[in-house]
């Protein structure tokens, strides 16, 4: 029997502010627990809130990235459950009018519908850290949340994925979330269902929380699909329930039954009045915006390079902007050529120091000209690295540090032959075994001469000069 799986995907995505929705607390990361929360944040009695403007300012920034309908007239609810870590009893949300309505995302070829996307407020957070004992840090509660619902257009584990890691990429180049997911900033939660194929109906759904990485998501969606199909396959039926995703054993289990809207008695907010959003609002944003990741690809796309180089440059929109400046001061010959720097040494450094590519060391400029001294021939590959590593330390520009350090690359025939012709006198063995057809001994053979020239031989004219010496 064949079966289709169909997800949906919520994504609760924390607004870059650096206060909460509804109070001037901080939204700081890291703070000792309950030292960020407000008489707003925790619930005491005649405290009102007080509406964030930036957090406004985000969600029309995402409701103009994804072409929805920004709604000039939104209000909050009331969204009423019990919990430990929700102080007031209810969560402040939008149900009925949200602040953004439809709009789509594409992966690929595929477009995926954006049911809404409306603010609301983060709850607090649980600590299990003792046996029988469960503490409440308040700090996240109040913190502003774009809640971004997609309709249930995705197919299996591996394109819900793709959407998600498309959003993330998306929210973080636009500037309205750092796109943390270790800190929570980017919390994905799954609804999950199958049918089989052929059928419109969709199937009972199953939502599926703790999905903090691209990776745990896909493992959830597969395991998840699996037991839906074991049950109907078995004659049973699936029961719509909230599932929690546990990596360690690689599994979804039952945390409760999957509420409804009308479960959660939602109504007006009375203390907070409608937002207006008015059309010069929407201008001012909109005049705003960076380039999106679409817009930023297709500039790579001009710049001829390979899929696998583009792949490359886009996993981040910061590296996508730094690449982009870099190789618009690049000729044609040396964009490959700066492409592999940024990819890899540069990329390398990054990671070693954990900077981000807006914190290189290594600006765009110098980048290209370690390409151009390459491309004329004053620097060998790596004799290039030496430079490369001198200029993150700050030594200088690129021909300041060539002339210092005396790394001129040695292009002079005369002087490399007689370097090659001292190596074969000094190493008879390795030239009667690449004469027997050892490969392996000519590499031999090049590293000598190299050695010998200090490194600064041109390696081309040395492979030339040593294969004519040994006959080809």
């Amino acid at each position: 029997m064949s079966w289709e799986i169909v997800v949906g995907i919520e994504t609760h995505t924390q607004l870059l502010t650096k206060s909460k929705i509804f109070s001037g607390a901080s939204t700081a990361f890291g703070a000792p627990p309950n030292s960020q929360a407000s008489a707003v944040d925790i619930a005491l009695p005649g405290v009102l809130p007080v509406l964030n403007r930036a957090a406004v300012e985000h969600a029309i920034r995402f409701g103009l990235a994804v072409g929805g309908t920004i709604n000039r007239r939104s209000i909050f609810a009331r969204k009423n459950y019990f919990y430990p870590d929700l102080p007031k009893g209810y969560q402040i949300s939008q149900y009925e009018i949200p602040i953004v309505q439809g709009g789509e995302l594409k992966i690929g070829d595929k477009v995926v519908r954006i049911t809404r996307a409306h603010l609301e407020e983060d709850a607090g957070k649980s600590l299990h850290e003792g046996r029988d004992t469960t503490g409440i840090d308040l700090n996240r509660a109040g913190t502003a949340l774009l809640e971004i619902v997609s309709e249930p257009d995705l197919r299996g584990a591996q394109e819900a994925v793709a959407y998600a890691r498309t959003l993330h990429e998306l929210v973080v180049a636009i500037g309205v979330c750092d796109g943390n997911m270790q800190e929570g900033s980017f919390r994905c939660d799954a609804n999950v269902s199958v049918r089989k194929t052929g059928e419109q109906k969709l199937g009972t759904r199953c939502e599926l929380k703790n999905l903090n990485s691209f990776r745990f998501m896909e493992h959830a969606i597969e395991f998840e699909a699996k037991r839906q199909i074991e049950i109907l396959e078995d004659g049973g039926k699936i029961v719509q329930e909230t599932r929690l995703y546990d990596p360690d054993r690689n599994e979804t289990r039952s945390m409760r039954t999957k509420e409804d809207a009308h479960d959660y008695r939602y109504f007006p907010d009375p203390d907070l009045l409608p937002v207006l959003v008015s059309e010069d609002d929407i201008a001012r944003i909109r005049k705003s915006m960076p380039a999106l990741p679409d817009a930023q690809k297709a500039r790579l796309i001009q710049y001829q390079l390979t899929p696998a180089q583009i792949s490359q440059l886009t996993v981040s929109t910061a590296t996508t902007s730094f690449a982009l400046a870099a190789l618009a001061e690049a000729t044609p010959p040396q964009r490959a050529e700066v492409t592999n720097w940024i990819a890899g040494p540069l990329n390398a450094k990054l990671n070693e120091h954990k900077l981000d590519i807006t914190q290189s060391k290594v600006s765009t400029k110098q980048l290209v000209d370690l390409a151009r001294r390459i491309e004329d021939g004053t620097l060998s590959g790596k004799l290039a690295k030496e430079v490369f590593d001198a200029l993150w330390t700050g030594e200088g520009n690129v021909d300041d540090i060539i002339a210092k350090r005396g790394l001129k690359q040695l292009s002079d025939a005369g002087a490399i032959e007689k370097a090659v012709d001292e190596v074969l006198a000094a190493n008879a063995k390795q030239v009667a075994d690449y004469k027997a057809g050892k490969e392996k001994a000519f590499n031999s053979l090049v590293g000598q001469v190299m050695k010998a020239t200090r490194g600064k031989a041109n390696p081309a004219q040395v492979n030339e000069i040593l294969r004519r010496k040994l006959g080809g």
